[in-house]
């Protein structure tokens, strides 16, 4: 295997590489004082696994690792290979999870401390140049503990983990990668969510908030998110889409179709489309960024 990072400066760096065993899905959430992490630590591919390369990161071990997974090698047995294959192997930090949620993670004899990982059914937690191990710990903690869906569960094991003293030279870059079958947009490939934060003093912060953003456009509204409408919501609406342009009838209080079409309207540019409501329900996060934006 060739080792085409070699040369590369240690990516201080911690992550999380798990597996959500009810959906399926497969992720890594990593936060460094490096830029644009995303672009070098995590890879992933749905009903494969997901890796988490690091320290003086070869990529070869997610490309090829990915590889290995997909012939039906275990985790071990495809770290294994690629230790084998690299004189840099000690220099190395790596975390996998396979498909069925077996898990390795490794850590080189020559990564700066603290360094480390705990690997367990569903996820593997790696680290290097932190504070301390505390940081490893909290990764674990607060992705068993956390409920709801994954890249939430990622992120926030991100955040506790860095409350517990993160990579000790600071904060720079953060990055989320889930995977699942036809996940992306329009359902073309399996790339579901792919966050990055490149350069920023609060990268898992700005995380959790691209996180909420990317669930607000690409998520279908819930039903504690409708909102059934009153003739009072739909009068500050028709205020609101007027004030933008959507709509040039009266302020009447009435869900009728030219009300229906013009908020219609404004979904669709504002790419709200997948929080369109049946009947006479409306989306209330729609509603609060519509009145805002639609201030007179």
């Amino acid at each position: 295997m060739k080792s085409v990072v070699s040369q590369m400066r240690n990516i201080s760096t911690f992550s999380i590489v798990a597996r959500d065993p009810k959906t399926g899905e497969l992720g890594i959430a990593v936060q460094s004082k490096f830029l644009a992490v995303g672009a070098v630590v995590p890879w992933a591919k749905a009903g494969v696994g997901a890796i988490a390369t690091q320290a003086a990161a070869n990529l070869d071990y997610g490309e090829l690792g990915l590889k290995l997974l997909k012939k039906g090698y275990s985790p071990q047995a495809v770290l294994d290979a690629l230790l084998a294959l690299d004189d840099g192997r000690e220099d190395r930090q790596v975390g996998i999870v396979d498909a069925n949620g077996n898990s390795v993670t490794y850590t080189g004899k020559n990564c700066f401390p603290w360094a480390g990982g705990i690997a367990g059914q569903d996820f593997a937690c790696q680290g290097n140049i932190l504070v301390s191990e505390a940081t490893v710990d909290a990764l674990k903690e607060t992705f068993l503990k956390t409920e709801g869906p994954l890249a939430k569960r990622l992120v926030a094991a991100l955040d506790t983990a860095q409350d517990a003293g993160g990579d000790r030279r600071g904060r720079q870059s953060a990055a989320l990668l889930v995977v699942k079958e036809k996940g992306s947009y329009g359902g073309y490939n399996d790339r579901y969510i792919d966050l990055r934060v490149d350069d920023h003093p609060e990268p898992i912060k700005e995380l959790m908030r691209l996180l909420d953003l990317y669930n607000m456009y690409f998520s279908k509204t819930t039903e504690e998110e409708k909102m059934k409408v009153t003739p009072e919501i739909l009068s500050r609406m028709q205020e609101a889409l007027r004030n933008l342009d959507y709509y040039d009838g009266p302020v009447s209080g009435a869900f009728d179709e030219k009300t229906k079409n013009a908020y219609k309207n404004f979904c669709e540019f504002e790419n709200f489309e997948e929080r369109l409501c049946e009947g006479d329900f409306v989306d209330k996060r729609v509603i609060e960024f519509l009145l805002d934006k639609g201030k007179a």
